[in-house]
């Protein structure tokens, strides 16, 4: 059924990932709901809206650094293309200061 899919391991735990959160907000979401507040981004934003953003904002971290990944052996003399763990470190990072400060 998946077969046209290419489903490393990096994948499988990014998506693993993005269904642990929407399953975590849903609950949350159920017994506390939450307020629209002001944080960094330019407007006010709900648990939601901010998951969205941060979610939006991790898929394109991940497609950079894999779109960016020759590029990088190239600019930094190395000897493969550097690892998608990096990039999934990355971009769980920043979804959670987008999810904390947004």
């Amino acid at each position: 059924m998946f077969e046209w899919m290419a489903w490393t391991t990096p994948v499988a735990v990014f998506f693993t990932c993005i269904v642990c959160m929407l399953i975590g907000m849903t609950v949350w979401e159920i017994k506390c709901p939450t307020t629209e507040r002001k944080g960094f981004l330019p407007i006010a934003t709900t648990r939601g809206d901010r998951l969205f953003i941060g979610l939006l904002t991790a898929a394109y971290i991940n497609l950079a650094w894999v779109g960016l990944g020759e590029k990088m052996v190239q600019w930094f003399s190395l000897e493969a293309e550097p690892t998608v763990w990096i990039s999934f470190v990355l971009s769980m990072l920043v979804l959670g200061f987008i999810l904390r400060k947004g």
